[in-house]
């Protein structure tokens, strides 16, 4: 994989709503020249580059959609309302719908039936449940239904329970923080707010197993460094015992609760029973076709954390992989 390819694929994640703007207006640009074969051609190139740098926004789904619609093309439509409902969580309800219809007819109305049910934009998501219990109840028994591995998936839904967090429903924000970051331990973002709530609750061990997570991610945020650095500004003078790193033990306990959790989540394979007969780097590469990549990542690292030398450089492949696959 070129470096290029790498690049915007780790842009996938971090939605660049100018870049976005910029190929939708491109795209429309074409189709005002006129519908001849290659000014729609070109539009359907930048609606794509449009989805790529910003699938938060609904007129860039709106536009591809249309295009493939003047294409005549069913399956095309098909292919993107499929992409949709993976960033939308694989709902099944939803996938169960592009069987038997006419997609030419019905994209945009099943596309704006998504849009209403699940809104890309986490503020207009948190008005439509505001202050209703209940609502908020039921998208917490959805969330967990729902298949969130995708990492644009898992970034949605990392903004809708922040704003949760923000409306003062923190258990439920650590709750479901948890549940995600299960399913994609590489949203280093989210490590470092779960970190943070963590540390405001006093919650030092529990903080630094979050930044810690964080920084394996993403080198760059240095979190479990300032956190140390601000523990020992905080801790420094005072006749208490000052806060120490966790044990070994109750950091090995902090992963294998999070390997649970990844494992409870995804359907496990009946080839599943086989994989206590084989090795260590035979089952991480079941576990990656079964694509369980962040059960495999708790995994070795509970594993290295314990001494094991063949999981450490497990590990190191994992995030590796984890990292081309953004």
């Amino acid at each position: 994989m070129s470096q290029d390819k790498i690049n915007i694929k780790k842009n996938l994640q971090h939605p660049r709503r100018s870049l976005g703007n910029r190929h939708r207006s491109q795209a429309e640009k074409f189709l005002n020249l006129g519908l001849d074969q290659n000014n729609v051609m070109w539009a359907e190139q930048n609606a794509k580059q449009a989805i790529l740098y910003d699938f938060t926004n609904p007129d860039n789904w709106h536009l591809l959609v249309k295009i493939k619609m003047i294409n005549k093309d069913d399956l095309g439509i098909k292919l993107i309302l499929e992409d949709l409902f993976n960033i939308l969580g694989r709902d099944k309800v939803l996938l169960e719908q592009l069987h038997n219809i006419n997609l030419i007819q019905s994209g945009i109305k099943l596309l704006e039936a998504a849009f209403k049910i699940d809104p890309l934009d986490p503020d207009i998501w948190w008005l439509n449940i505001k202050n209703n219990n209940k609502e908020i109840e039921i998208f917490r028994e959805r969330l967990k239904l729902l298949d969130i591995r995708d990492p644009r998936a898992n970034i949605l839904f990392s903004r809708r329970i922040e704003r949760l967090k923000k409306a003062g429903y923190e258990n439920l924000f650590l709750e479901l923080s948890k549940y995600l970051l299960s399913q994609n331990s590489s949203n280093y973002e989210l490590w470092i707010e779960l970190g943070k709530l963590h540390e405001r609750r006093e919650e030092f061990d529990q903080a630094w197993f979050c930044y810690d997570q964080a920084q394996t991610h993403f080198p760059k945020s240095k979190s479990r460094e300032l956190f140390k650095s601000r523990m020992e500004d905080k801790l420094e003078g005072r006749k208490s015992k000052p806060w120490k790193i966790p044990k070994i033990s109750q950091r090995v306990d902090f992963l294998k609760k999070m390997e649970q959790i990844s494992n409870s989540i995804i359907e496990i394979e009946e080839v599943e029973l086989i994989t206590q007969k084989i090795g260590l780097k035979e089952k991480v590469k079941l576990m990656i076709a079964q694509d369980r990549i962040s059960e495999a990542f708790f995994m070795t690292r509970r594993l290295a954390a314990e001494g094991d030398k063949e999981a450490l450089i497990l590990v190191e492949e994992i995030l590796e992989l984890m990292n081309n696959e953004k």
